[in-house]
């Protein structure tokens, strides 16, 4: 399918790609993430799993010649005072990077480095981030509506989702009097 030119159909509006199926993560999927277990767990004990981000990868082969490219669309709410986010990864080539560029809504790029760097890069319509190697990266809603993201890396790039499921990451983003703000991670250990 890759080995010549192909175009893709995204809507601007929703993030979703015509051509291709989604991925998705509900709250069950990501119940260790959020800092305010109890509210998880009242959440899901109750049959109350909403659907907090998706995304539309296409699937490109895993080599280093292709450009891995999608949508990511994080909704927006909060478990507790703690906004929707993605799960975060770094990646398995470890020094890749990568970009995003917002499409819609508006959102914050969580970032940070094993040695224990941290940013938040603001997007809004229009502001795209870039992302050297070596950085974990998560997507947070602060807005009202979707947060749709577009994003590409190289293709053999994967992604290590399980030192952010281990770990975590050392800041949240919070809401305090109308306003997001960056706290500590009560669940971090100061683990390496």
């Amino acid at each position: 399918m890759y080995d010549k030119p192909i175009t893709f159909d995204f809507d601007p509006q929703t993030g979703k790609c015509l051509q291709q199926a989604t991925l998705v993560r509900t709250l069950q999927n990501m119940r260790q993430m959020f800092a305010d277990t109890a509210t998880v767990e009242a959440k899901l004990e109750a049959g109350d799993d909403p659907l907090l981000y998706e995304f539309y990868d296409m699937g490109v082969p895993e080599s280093a010649a292709h450009l891995a490219f999608g949508c990511s669309i994080c909704y927006p709410g909060k478990i507790g005072d703690e906004y929707y986010m993605t799960k975060g990864h770094y990646h398995e080539v470890f020094d890749t990077a990568e970009t995003y560029y917002c499409l819609r809504g508006h959102g914050l790029m969580m970032l940070e480095t094993p040695a224990g760097q941290w940013d938040v890069q603001e997007l809004v319509p229009g502001r795209m981030v870039y992302i050297p190697g070596g950085w974990a990266h998560r997507s947070i809603n602060i807005g009202v509506e979707p947060f749709i993201t577009y994003y590409t890396f190289r293709g053999d790039a994967g992604h290590d989702y399980a030192t952010i499921e281990t770990l975590g990451f050392r800041k949240l983003v919070v809401e305090r009097a109308g306003q997001w703000t960056v706290i500590d991670n009560p669940k971090w250990t100061g683990r390496t």
